[in-house]
């Protein structure tokens, strides 16, 4: 902060001619200063925190295996962990969301449907977290269609389990996720069997999150299927019984979070139907929800650029948040 001195002599409370010029460099010193600080803020808040303890990673053959990135899409995940964004203390109203970004179960648009929504959640209070899980294409996982799950339900216990030390209130914390990233968090709000499960503290924790904002998510595996999201997942053909048990609309039960649902009507990739099935499963167990079917938009919705009425899902969202009290309406 600049001291009274600083301040009369840069309004021109002193008209000398070096005065000024100190003042101005002054100035600059402190606004370098401001701006190296942010920057540390912001580097903080994306601290990467892994899933698993070493050796401990469930469903996993123990390969040494690199992250392959490539045009903001991660193409294999070596650790399993997220990318912790949190408000300021100040404007934390203590609630969280683990991010499960998209990509069909073949990569993670990590930035579009990942690091972008978390900064929008902490401009509305909330704890966001950007969650790297496993695809089923891993050389690593020993049975791939329940890799991503487990790392879902293993990140709502670990904010669950650290909710205290970040200020979220641990009956607070939702998931969130776009395209099959909406599937994998439909599937974590709806699993009945903790995957997770690997004899460690974190054993008793639920791993069952409080709600779910899931934007154009793939739902169904049979009619309705993303089909390269279903192959990618579930292999070439599956049974039944596997499409059946992936399949979130089908395995809603009394006690499933509610949901706030978005999709376009003219979405070519993911069929609208999707949502209409989860929200019609979640209506017929009294479960209270919100479904938003926007005209246009295509399999594009996210933070901005969305055209017409679906600019406004954001707003929505926060309004539902508050109406659902998950957080409230002012700090």
């Amino acid at each position: 902060m600049l001291n009274k001195e600083g301040v009369n002599g840069f309004c021109g409370g002193n008209q000398s001619v070096s005065r000024p010029k100190f003042k101005l460099n002054n100035m600059k010193y402190w606004m370098i200063k401001l701006g190296l600080i942010l920057i540390s803020n912001i580097a903080l808040s994306q601290e990467f925190i892994p899933l698993w303890q070493e050796g401990k990673m469930p469903n996993s053959k123990g390969l040494k295996l690199k992250d392959s990135l490539a045009n903001e899409r991660i193409y294999q995940v070596a650790t399993p962990g997220f990318y912790a964004f949190f408000p300021s203390a100040t404007e934390n109203k203590g609630a969280a969301v683990v991010i499960c970004p998209g990509g069909g179960y073949e990569r993670l648009a990590y930035v579009i449907s990942g690091t972008q929504l978390a900064k929008w959640f902490n401009t509305i209070g909330i704890s966001a977290f950007v969650l790297n899980y496993r695809l089923p294409n891993s050389p690593d996982l020993k049975q791939k269609e329940i890799g991503p799950l487990q790392d879902a339900q293993r990140a709502i216990k670990l904010v669950r389990a650290n909710a205290d030390k970040w200020g979220i209130k641990p009956d607070k914390i939702g998931i969130q996720g776009s395209s099959a990233g909406g599937h994998l968090a439909a599937l974590t709000s709806t699993s009945q069997q903790d995957f997770s499960v690997v004899g460690d503290t974190l054993d008793h924790l639920s791993a069952q999150p409080n709600f779910s904002i899931l934007v154009s998510p793939v739902i169904d595996m049979f009619t309705y299927a993303h089909k390269g999201s279903r192959k990618n997942l579930l292999g070439e053909n599956p049974s039944v019984d596997l499409m059946t048990k992936n399949s979130p609309q089908l395995q809603v039960t009394a006690y499933t979070a509610p949901s706030f649902l978005v999709h376009a009507f003219n979405d070519k990739s993911v069929s609208v139907h999707n949502s209409l099935l989860y929200y019609h499963a979640l209506l017929n167990k009294g479960i209270v929800s919100s479904l938003h079917i926007f005209p246009q938009g295509g399999h594009a919705i996210a933070l901005r650029n969305n055209p017409g009425s679906a600019a406004y899902w954001t707003d929505l969202c926060e309004k539902w948040l508050i109406e659902m009290n998950f957080i409230p309406e002012k700090k």
